[in-house]
């Protein structure tokens, strides 16, 4: 019974936003209240210049954004939260989608200013296809910003979200006062500058008089709306926003502490506990006595002083425990993990059982690559990790020839993280890497010259698209390589690819060789 009672004590959860929405700040926020940390890493005093915690990769620091996704796990009334942090740019977006598919519920930080942005628009998408719950945190109220019912409207339509306000703001920038909680039947006043958290006043009744004595004139706004909100939208039931029809939204101010622990103790009662998987034979309960797990990230030089490498496991059903030979499906392999971790950024701790939900960091010498299942025995695979086809590409060389060595282990471990994809000519035997944005390609030059000591560079090559190929009629197979033969490359997993360099190109293929068939995601 040990095990359903640690399944239900559980909540694991991605943050998405558009960069800059405030998402890495309602982490730290998070962290704090889970006690996981003692001070927050943004500071408004420029003489003490901290980093968040989440951010920990020397680049992200340089640039000020998440590049990779950080997982922090911590403990709150009982629960067991662990939290995804997501890159929020857009070329990183393939890191964000895998995510995901680790993650129960979701949280998406909205700028109030800003209102629903691009990004954020791409990976609610995600999470609808998937029925994820979606909790909805408006955040910044104490800038100016969009009026809360404008930015409802904006939400839903641009987003295709049914919202339910769970929180109520009382104004916005230079006036904002607080926020009335729904739910909760509770006021928490703001005080500018101040980032100790209030508990809220209890208010059972709105038309109580004894409103007026903290909000004054802005008592009798506060009832309209509310009496606006209770008659426009519909009421919230837990049920509907598990199964993903349903998105509360709340509001607060991430830099100032405001809202955060409304949201935090809201989200514990009302988020679900870890769910089952799909397998290409059948749906994985959490509560099957079985251990199973997927990878759904791999991080190399997590601490650059040990060149160390980890898999990234989410626990789907069993438990997982330390010194115990677990099966690696694809590999057809047993492995034994002497030193599995639990996270808090990069600050990692060894531990000896994991449940459903968590997400246990492996030390990885070359066995795993993303999406990857471990058993107990059986041979199952879990679905949905994508890799997708890239959209810039590049050859690679090598800028400094005594470094040759270093330059191939460093590209071939951060390919196996996903942080692009590479390709080699089959005849020219050339290397061209593809990613779905241009600064990954940054990201791959700073990190192989800090992380491996090689220095590359990048020469500019014009392809349209990479797609993955197959075909049952054998001559129009062999045809097609003969003619194409310039134009096929093999990606790391020594798969044939058709390296496409316009879309008329393609188009001219895939009419000329009817029977066979060209994917733009490698599962296939």
């Amino acid at each position: 019974m040990t095990n359903k009672k640690e399944i239900q004590r559980r909540r694991t959860f991605a943050i998405i936003s558009h960069p800059d929405a405030g998402k890495t700040t309602l982490t730290e926020k998070l962290l704090l209240f889970g006690g996981a940390i003692q001070v927050a890493g943004a500071v408004k005093s420029n003489k003490i210049k901290k980093t968040a915690t989440s951010d920990w990769m020397e680049i992200e620091r340089q640039r000020g954004i998440s590049v990779a996704t950080s997982v922090m796990g911590f403990e709150y009334s009982d629960i067991k939260i662990n939290i995804l942090d997501t890159p929020g740019h857009q070329d990183f977006q393939e890191d964000t989608f895998r995510t995901l598919t680790a993650a129960d519920s979701v949280v998406v930080v909205i700028d109030v200013a800003k209102g629903v942005e691009p990004q954020t628009e791409k990976l609610v998408k995600v999470c609808r296809m998937r029925n994820i719950p979606i909790i909805v945190f408006i955040n910044k109220l104490d800038r100016p910003g969009k009026d809360a019912f404008e930015l409802l409207d904006e939400v839903e339509q641009k987003l295709h979200l049914t919202v339910t306000p769970l929180s109520w703001p009382i104004n916005m920038g230079p006036g904002f006062k607080g926020v009335y909680n729904n739910f909760s039947k509770s006021l928490t006043l703001f005080t500018p500058g101040k980032q100790v958290v209030e508990d809220g006043i209890e208010i059972n009744d709105i038309m109580n008089n004894e409103i007026d004595d903290y909000l004054g004139e802005d008592a009798d706004k506060l009832r309209e709306d509310i009496e606006l909100v209770e008659g426009v939208y519909p009421k919230f039931e837990v049920n509907e926003y598990t199964e993903g029809k349903l998105s509360p939204v709340f509001f607060g101010s991430a830099l100032n502490n405001f809202g955060v622990k409304e949201l935090l103790d809201n989200f514990i009662q009302i988020a679900p506990p870890p769910i089952g998987r799909e397998s290409d034979l059948r749906e994985v309960e959490p509560e099957e006595e079985q251990f199973t797990g997927f990878v759904f990230k791999i991080h190399a030089n997590m601490d650059p002083n040990h060149r160390d490498r980890i898999a990234f496991v989410r626990i789907v059903s069993g438990t997982f425990k330390r010194n115990t030979y677990y099966h690696h499906v694809r590999l057809n392999r047993k492995l034994k993990f002497s030193s599995p971790t639990a996270f808090m950024a990069q600050k990692k701790s060894i531990v000896d059982e994991m449940y459903p939900g968590d997400i246990v960091g492996l030390h990885d010498t070359g066995n795993f690559k993303i999406g990857d299942t471990l058993t107990e025995g059986t041979n199952l695979n879990f679905k949905g990790i994508p890799s997708f086809s890239p959209e810039l590409f590049r050859y690679v060389e090598n800028a400094s020839p005594l470094k040759a060595k270093q330059l191939a282990k460093g590209i071939d471990q951060l390919m196996d993280e996903g942080v692009a994809q590479l390709f080699t000519g089959k005849h020219t035997g050339r290397k061209i890497i593809g990613t779905v944005g241009a600064l990954q390609f940054e990201v791959i030059q700073y990190r192989l010259e800090h992380e491996y000591g090689a220095k590359c560079r990048f020469e500019h090559i014009t392809l349209y698209k990479t797609v993955w190929f197959r075909s049952s009629n054998e001559a129009q197979l062999k045809d097609f390589q003969a003619r194409k033969a310039n134009q096929i490359a093999l990606d790391k997993e020594g798969r044939e690819v058709f390296l496409a360099d316009s879309q008329f190109s393609l188009q001219m293929a895939q009419q000329k060789y009817s029977d066979i068939e060209f994917f733009f995601t490698s599962e296939f």
